[in-house]
């Protein structure tokens, strides 16, 4: 039996310490001005967003040329970069160095769908690695084929190695740390409003929209946003009135509605003056927090007479977030 036993252990240990590589899979978004068109390129050219028959290339060459002159006017009000590829690196290393305590032989890398350093380089750094075990670890909160289901799929085109290496983390909406991470921030947020009006604010959950038509064939996103925003809801005791909209609509088809500027009109229409937004399918801000919500839809709440309009800060470096993160990592070593 004490032997049975020092074997279990043995076995046990060799099992913590295999040499492992996370991979943290994002957007990633343009580093420069210059960047922006090479950038929606990318975006366009994915057929698990945009499929095309034929002629998916010059589809993209096409709209990202057309589109990008107003989007380069965007960052331009941002800073002139995506700040998510810094974000993603600190997200990185802190991550890598709370799994070392557990595992000195894990490596943490950054695998970007539509920008630097993109999936095939990534690929090639960790099979020169040769690793144990690779986890491939989405900083998409909720499963969508369009975001998680595109960067899984990239990663498949591109990895030649041992498929039994592979563990895929689908989502974590209602990870009890996520959910802890998304409360920490809106509870920062909240001090931002005059004490005497803070009874009264209203939740506003803006989540990146999708089409209808995806819904209707089955993606799971828009079910887990709901059940994300009733978990964080819950854990606050249902304290105050919250919504849930989407953002961020592309083309003529049907989105998920209401609509983020829509729900702002008709809160103001309802004599609401004092508005939290929260992005809550992102977990670090980028464009579509600092310009389209900071900037664009400020614009409309102020014309609408909303008197505190306070939009919550991003994940980015939360420490709950990161240890959230190190957990789901745990879990699968």
């Amino acid at each position: 039996m004490k032997f049975l036993n020092f074997a279990v252990y043995f076995n046990r240990k060799d099992y913590l310490l295999s040499k492992t590589a996370v991979v943290l899979l994002n957007l990633g978004g343009p580093d420069s001005l210059e960047s922006v068109e090479p950038f929606l390129y990318n975006l366009f050219c994915d057929p698990d967003i945009f499929k095309l028959p034929f002629g998916q290339k010059i589809f993209a060459k096409l709209i990202s040329n057309r589109r990008a002159p107003k989007v380069i006017e965007e960052y331009k009000l941002i800073g002139g970069k995506s700040p998510i590829n810094e974000w993603t690196e600190i997200q990185r290393k802190k991550l890598e160095i709370e799994l070392k305590k557990i595992n000195p032989r894990a490596d943490v890398f950054i695998a970007m769908r539509y920008w630097q350093p993109l999936t095939g380089a990534t690929i090639k750094k960790i099979e020169s690695g040769n690793y144990d075990k690779i986890i491939l670890l989405p900083l998409y909160p909720h499963f969508s084929t369009t975001t998680t289901g595109s960067s899984f799929n990239e990663w498949n085109r591109k990895y030649n190695g041992e498929k039994s290496k592979l563990i895929f983390i689908n989502s974590y909406h209602v990870d009890p740390a996520y959910i802890s991470a998304i409360n920490q921030r809106i509870d920062e947020a909240l001090l931002e409003f005059p004490e005497n009006v803070r009874t009264e604010v209203h939740f506003v959950f803006s989540a990146h929209g999708t089409p209808v038509s995806l819904v209707k064939k089955g993606d799971p996103y828009s079910n887990q946003i709901k059940e994300t925003v009733e978990a964080v809801i819950k854990q606050r005791n249902y304290s105050l009135k919250h919504h849930l909209c989407y953002q961020s609509k592309v083309g003529p088809m049907k989105w998920l509605e209401p609509a983020t500027d829509t729900m702002i009109e008709d809160l103001a229409s309802k004599g609401v003056k004092h508005l939290l937004i929260i992005p809550i399918s992102f977990v670090s801000d980028h464009i579509e927090t600092l310009f389209e919500l900071e900037i664009e839809y400020r614009h409309i709440a102020e014309k609408c007479g909303v008197e505190n309009y306070i939009v919550m800060k991003g994940l980015n470096d939360s420490a709950l977030f990161i240890n959230g993160l190190r957990d789901l990592i745990k879990n699968q070593l």
